[in-house]
């Protein structure tokens, strides 16, 4: 399993099919459910293809995807975070999400602002974006937290959701 980045008290890792016990916990909390909706993860063979056709799909043809954040502590997943190239978005999209229990403890602002960093300074992406449902409130916290501003409302499937950048697009 490569190893992105470490920080004080967290290691950003690669997920691998052994994540999937995980993914299927994360994808079914409350919080998921209400604010990045229902991924139709419901077994861990639903959950193994989340990851075959997502992260690892995109590690393969990005050279990046969203990384499984474990605590250095005990050595427990408790999170994910990383970068994701969508279909429907021009720029490269940043994206977090933990367990409901280790929300508000500091390790997203610290996962999340080493991410940006690691994509502006070593992936050398010039322009990151983030979207985020607008009742949300603790993910645009943490969004404006890492220095992203506010740039303007869009489309998202049927949903409407606030679009946050790194820079400023020139008119």
């Amino acid at each position: 399993m490569k190893e992105i980045l470490e920080t004080e008290r967290l290691i950003l890792r690669q997920f691998t099919l052994d994540d999937a016990p995980f993914i299927l916990e994360l994808l079914n909390t409350p919080t998921w459910l209400q604010f990045i909706g229902d991924r139709n993860v419901h077994s861990i063979e639903d959950a193994e293809n989340y990851l075959l056709n997502g992260s690892l799909k995109s590690y393969a043809e990005n050279g990046f995807g969203f990384y499984a954040v474990v605590a250095k502590e005990n050595g427990k997943t408790i999170g994910m975070c990383g970068l994701i190239k969508r279909d429907t978005i021009p720029d490269i999209d940043i994206g977090f999400a933990f367990l409901p229990n280790l929300i508000s403890k500091g390790f997203g602002f610290e996962i999340a602002s080493a991410t940006l960093d690691y994509a502006l300074n070593v992936l050398k992406i010039k322009r990151i974006v983030a979207i985020v449902n607008p009742e949300n409130e603790k993910s645009i916290g943490l969004i404006r937290k890492i220095g992203m501003q506010f740039e303007s409302m869009i489309q998202f499937g049927e949903k409407e959701l606030m679009l946050f950048s790194t820079i400023q697009k020139s008119d």
